[in-house]
């Protein structure tokens, strides 16, 4: 063999082993990007699978929901219940002390007829007078208890701020904090003080 066939097979073997590895390298080229890819897709499917909610977090999601409905209706609740408490009783309020306009429109008509009650006299028309006086006085005075309002005794009484009102005070030979006179009467509607009665004090 002469030097330039064999300089001819050197150079083939040459070629050949560069397109051998050439060959190689493209392979492992296409070989990572597979692989590369075939990442890619494997995170995205566990990115798909953590953004889809597992059935446990739907179902723990229902209860908060289902808790928080709860929570209002009771609320909702307990502000009706409230508001038909406070209903029920301003009506009773309201049903209790419905007399109370009437009593203190009738008062001062009251007044009168006792200061005329209180006036002296000897002739037989002023008797009359006075008896009839009398009658409608007794009257107007049976109608209010029928109505529970009711006049608040205080002579001879002791002193209490609560229905009475001290306008005067005076040395007495009673105890102190004794109601000795009585300048106008106060009543009382059931539990209520309509008008308290206007009092001297002894001291």
């Amino acid at each position: 063999m002469t030097n330039e066939e064999e300089k001819e097979k050197v150079d083939e073997t040459a070629e050949t082993a560069a397109e051998e590895t050439k060959k190689q390298e493209e392979t492992e080229t296409e070989n990572t990007k597979t692989e590369d890819t075939a990442k890619e897709i494997s995170a995205e499917e566990t990115s798909e699978e953590n953004s889809e909610p597992s059935a446990e977090d739907e179902l723990l999601s229902m209860k908060e929901q289902l808790e928080e409905s709860e929570n209002k209706y009771l609320k909702l609740y307990a502000e009706f219940e409230n508001f038909k408490r406070r209903n029920r009783q301003e009506t009773e309020l309201n049903n209790k002390y419905k007399d109370q306009k009437f009593a203190e429109d009738l008062l001062p008509v009251i007044d009168n007829l006792e200061r005329a009650l209180a006036i002296k006299g000897t002739d037989e028309s002023f008797n009359a007078l006075h008896k009839g006086v009398e009658m409608v006085y007794n009257n107007l005075v049976e109608t209010l208890e029928k109505h529970e309002i009711k006049a608040i005794e205080a002579l001879n009484q002791p002193f209490d701020p609560n229905f009475h009102q001290a306008v005067m005070t005076e040395e007495s030979d009673t105890e102190s904090d004794i109601v000795i006179e009585e300048f106008q009467k106060g009543y009382i509607l059931k539990d209520r003080v309509i008008r308290p009665t206007m009092v001297k004090v002894s001291e």
